[in-house]
């Protein structure tokens, strides 16, 4: 008994395949991933934050009621009525009205607002703008002719302090 069989011999009645020269003789190409590839020098672009927010705009001669929550900014040239939250800039033109609390990036106030700025990391006051309302930023720029009436708390980290501005001492209801 052999342990290795003899290779068999090819036929004349082989298929018209295997006998097709054409597919005799070709080296096999690789794929193209698998060929080593140079990278080329490209200049790194400088970072950018992400892509770039979109803006959306509530025209002069609308108005609008309900609520405002996204990642873009907010342009408000008419009138809107509820609450804004948006994880980017709220502007109010010169001429607009809004009414409700506001929560954004960056607070431009041109026109008029009623309602607290409940948090902003910066608020611009314009000399057109009008806030009837409370205030808490990171920071506050206030333009001559401006008005406001409220509340305001700026330049506060109230993270890092970890405690309220005001404590109260004892029961006469002093607080320091």
């Amino acid at each position: 008994m052999a342990l290795w069989k003899e290779p068999a011999k090819t036929s004349a009645t082989a298929t018209p395949e295997a006998m097709d020269p054409a597919r005799l003789n070709i080296p096999e190409s690789k794929p193209a991933a698998e060929a080593p590839v140079q990278p080329a020098f490209r200049p790194t672009p400088a970072p950018t934050p992400g892509k770039p927010k979109a803006e959306s705009l509530i025209a002069p001669d609308i108005t609008i009621e309900g609520k405002i929550e996204g990642a873009g900014h907010v342009r408000i040239a008419g009138s809107f009525k509820g609450d804004v939250n948006v994880l980017g800039d709220l502007t109010i033109e010169a001429g607009a009205k809004v009414t409700g609390s506001m929560r954004a990036e960056k607070v431009t106030i041109a026109g008029e607002l009623i309602g607290n700025i409940e948090s902003a990391a910066h608020v611009d006051l314009q000399q057109s703008g009008a806030l009837t309302g409370d205030l808490k930023a990171g920071s506050l720029s206030v333009a001559a002719g401006s008005r406001m009436r409220g509340h305001a708390e700026f330049g506060w980290d109230d993270a890092k302090d970890g405690s309220s501005t005001h404590k109260n001492h004892g029961q006469n209801g002093t607080a320091s």
